[in-house]
C-alpha cells in the first residue's frame, strides 16, 4: 500500500464519480484516453516515490542555508526536480506547441497530488514555477513568453510570486515598492524597481539557471508619490538574471537576497527576504534599481496577480489535503501493525491474551474514520474544482456564455474553501495521526511531526483563514446579487434531489439533513446582510467560513456515497471492492452525523449578530 495516496481512491474519484474519460470529447483532449491519462499518473507516482518521498525528511532536518554569498540545498532535491522535468512535467498542462502534454486540469493536478504528499518542500519549486507560467501566458506579450515561460516549461527557469512586504503583511495595499519607468524594451516598458520583498518561497536557489520573480510594485504619478491603495498596484518580470536578445543569460540583476525565514515546515522550500534595487546596477546618474518589465497595463498588477494566486490557494488546498491524506495513511499502517492493549469486554482484562493491533480499538478507528472523512472529502473537493476549470475553459472555447458564466461563479464562490477548508482540516487530521501514534508519533523518529508542521502554514499560505472567510462572506456570495450562491446551491440541490429519489433510506436521510442546512445557511446569509452593518456581518466570517465549508464537503460526500451505494450493489458477492465502497459509506455517515452537526450551532451564532469579538477592546486583554 502507498504511504503517499490510495491509487484506488484516485481512480474512484476521477473515473467512477468525475468521469474523466468524457473530456476526451472536447477537442483539446481528443487524443486522450484513459490508457494515456494512467500513463501520466503513473509517470507522477513513480517519480515521486522514487525520487521526492526519500528526501523528505532529510530536507526537513538540513534544511537551505544561506552562507552570504550562496545558499546550499541538499543534492537530492536537484536530481528530483530534474527527473519531474525531463518527464515534461513541468508542461503537462500546456499545449503541445509549448510542448505540453495538453492534459486535462484534473488529471494533471491529481498526479501533481502524489509530489504534494511525497515532499512538499522540493515539490514547491516547480509548482510556483508553473503557476507563474500560466500567469504570462495569460497576460504576458509573445517576447516575454518567449524568454521566460518557454524555459520555465522546459524546466530551465524557475518563477516565484513576490507580494508580501515586512511592513504590509497580507495588506497589499499598503506595499512600497516603487517601479519608475525607464524606456521601451523588446520585453515591453521596461522600470526599475526598488524595495523589499518577504516571505517568498523559492526566492533564491542554485536549482535553475534563472529565476522569474513576478514583483507587486507601485508606480509612482506625476507628482512622484505612490499612489494609496490598491489601484497604483503593477506587476512586473524581474529577472534574477538579465536575458539578451539570443536567449543566453545577461548581466545580474539588482535582486539580493537579505536572509532566509526559518519555519516550522516546509523546511526544504527557501524562504526568502528579497531587496530590489540595492545597488549592484545602477543607471545614468546613479539610482539603484532592479530592472523590470511591465505586464499587462500599469494600475493592474493586482488583476493579473489574482490569476497565479487564485491557482495558488486551490494549490494550497491540495496540498494541505496531500499532506493529511499521507499521515492519514501512515496513521493507518501503524494502527493496523501495532499491537497495543487488549479489548474492552469480557476477558479483555487477561494479561494472559495477546494484545491486540491498534485498529482493534474504537477510539482509534473513530480517529481513522475522522481523518478517511477529511482527506478524502477534501481530494474529491480540489479535484472537482480542477474539473470545473476543464469545463470552464471548454465552454469558453465553445462559446457557450451562460454555462461558462455559470462554472466560473461556482468556481469563484469554491476557491477560498478549496484552500481554507482543507488547510483547517486535514491539518487536524494529522493532528489524529499524530494521536494514533501515541508517544511515537511526536518524536523525529515517526514521519508524521513533520506532516503536522508543514500543514500548519497552509491555514496562511495564500491569503491566512481570516482573509478567505472575509472574501467568502464578504464578495463571493453577494457579488453579481449573489449569482455565485445561488449556482452552487442549485448545484447542491439537484445531488439532494438525486439522493432522495434513489429510494436509499441512508441516502435519503443524509439528504434532507443537507438540504435543511442549506436552507439555514441561505437564511442566515441573508440575516447577515440585512443587518445593515458590515463591520457586525463580518466580525465573525472564519465562522461563517467553517460552516459553509462544512456543508460543502457534506454534498462532495452525498456526492461519493451515491455513487459508492450503486457499485456496491452491482458487485457480485466476494468483490474485492466491495470494503473500498464499504468504506466509503462509512466515511460518509461519519461526516454526516458527526461532522454536519457541528453546523448548526455556527449558524446559531451568526444569526445572533454577535458582537462578543467586535466590542471587545484591546486594554481588556
Amino acid at each position: 500500500m502507498s504511504l503517499i495516496l490510495s491509487r484506488r481512491d484516485l481512480d474512484f474519484l476521477l473515473y467512477e464519480w468525475l468521469d474523466v474519460e468524457t473530456l476526451t470529447r472536447i477537442p483539446r483532449y481528443a487524443d486522450h484516453s484513459r490508457e494515456t491519462f494512467d500513463a501520466a499518473l503513473d509517470t507522477c507516482e513513480k517519480i515521486a516515490t522514487d525520487l521526492f518521498a526519500p528526501h523528505n525528511k532529510k530536507n526537513d532536518q538540513q534544511e537551505p542555508h544561506f552562507d552570504g554569498d550562496t545558499v546550499t540545498i541538499i543534492p537530492e532535491v536537484r536530481t528530483a526536480l530534474k527527473a519531474f522535468c525531463d518527464a515534461g512535467l513541468m508542461a503537462a498542462g500546456q499545449d503541445y506547441e509549448l510542448g505540453g502534454m495538453q492534459l486535462p486540469v484534473v488529471v494533471e493536478k491529481a498526479g501533481f497530488a502524489y509530489f504534494k504528499g511525497a515532499n512538499v518542500g522540493t515539490s514547491s519549486y516547480p509548482f510556483l514555477t508553473i503557476g507563474n507560467a500560466n500567469l504570462l501566458l495569460t497576460h504576458g506579450t509573445p517576447a516575454q513568453i518567449d524568454t521566460f515561460v518557454k524555459p520555465e516549461l522546459e524546466g530551465r527557469f524557475f518563477g516565484t510570486m513576490c507580494l508580501s512586504e515586512p511592513q504590509a503583511g497580507s495588506s497589499l495595499s499598503d506595499i512600497t515598492t516603487r517601479a519608475e519607468y525607464e524606456g521601451e524594451s523588446p520585453l515591453g516598458a521596461q522600470y526599475r524597481l526598488r524595495g523589499n520583498k518577504m516571505w517568498i518561497s523559492a526566492g533564491e536557489h542554485e536549482l535553475s539557471d534563472n529565476i522569474v520573480h513576478l514583483v507587486l510594485a507601485k508606480i509612482p504619478g506625476p507628482d512622484g508619490k505612490l499612489i494609496p491603495g490598491v489601484k497604483g498596484i503593477s506587476l512586473f518580470i524581474v529577472p534574477k538574471f538579465l536575458v539578451n536578445a539570443d536567449g543566453s543569460l545577461g548581466e545580474r540583476n539588482d535582486v539580493v537576497l537579505a536572509g532566509l525565514n526559518h519555519k516550522m515546515g516546509y523546511r526544504g522550500t527557501t524562504n526568502c527576504l528579497l531587496n530590489f534595487g540595492e545597488g549592484t546596477r545602477y543607471r545614468p546618474g546613479g539610482k539603484p534599481g532592479a530592472i523590470g518589465y511591465l505586464v499587462g497595463q500599469p494600475h493592474q498588477g493586482l488583476a493579473c496577480m489574482f490569476h497565479m494566486m487564485n491557482e495558488a490557494r486551490i494549490g494550497v488546498g491540495l496540498g494541505a489535503v496531500m499532506l493529511g491524506y499521507t499521515g492519514y495513511l501512515h496513521a493507518l499502517d501503524y494502527a493496523r501493525n501495532r499491537p497495543q492493549g487488549r479489548p474492552v469486554g469480557p476477558g479483555g482484562k487477561d494479561p494472559s491474551s495477546p494484545q491486540v493491533k491498534l485498529v482493534e480499538h474504537a477510539d482509534v478507528r473513530r480517529m481513522l474514520l475522522a481523518q478517511k472523512s477529511y482527506v478524502e472529502g477534501g481530494l474529491a473537493l480540489n479535484l472537482y474544482c480542477a474539473r470545473l476549470v476543464d469545463e470552464e475553459r471548454a465552454a469558453a472555447t465553445a462559446g457557450d456564455t451562460a454555462e461558462h458564466q455559470r462554472l466560473a461563479l461556482l468556481l469563484d464562490i469554491l476557491t477560498p474553501i478549496a484552500k481554507s477548508w482543507p488547510s483547517q482540516w486535514c491539518l487536524e487530521a494529522n493532528s489524529l495521526a499524530i494521536q494514533v501514534h501515541g508517544g511515537y508519533g511526536y518524536t523525529r523518529e515517526y514521519n508524521v511531526e513533520q506532516f503536522y508542521r508543514d500543514n500548519r502554514l497552509n491555514p496562511i499560505h495564500e491569503g491566512t483563514h481570516g482573509i478567505q472567510g472575509l472574501d467568502l462572506l464578504g464578495r463571493k456570495v453577494v457579488m453579481k446579487e449573489g449569482a455565485a450562491f445561488k449556482a452552487l446551491g442549485q448545484a447542491v440541490q439537484a445531488t439532494i434531489e438525486r439522493a432522495i429519489a434513489s429510494g436509499d433510506e441512508a441516502l435519503g436521510t443524509h439528504a434532507r439533513a443537507l438540504a435543511a442546512r442549506v436552507a439555514r445557511l441561505a437564511d442566515v446569509t441573508a440575516q447577515l446582510w440585512a443587518a445593515g452593518d458590515p463591520a457586525v456581518a463580518l466580525a465573525n466570517a472564519s465562522v461563517y467560513l467553517e460552516a459553509f465549508g462544512h456543508v460543502v464537503v457534506a454534498w462532495i460526500w452525498l456526492e461519493q456515497a451515491m455513487l459508492a451505494q450503486r457499485a456496491l450493489a452491482a458487485l457480485p458477492s466476494g468483490h474485492a471492492d466491495a470494503d473500498f465502497y464499504r468504506g466509503k459509506l462509512a466515511a460518509a455517515d461519519y461526516f454526516f452525523r458527526w461532522e454536519l452537526p457541528k453546523v448548526g450551532p455556527q449558524l446559531d451564532l451568526l444569526a445572533s449578530l454577535d458582537r462578543t469579538t467586535l466590542d471587545m477592546q484591546d486594554a481588556w486583554f
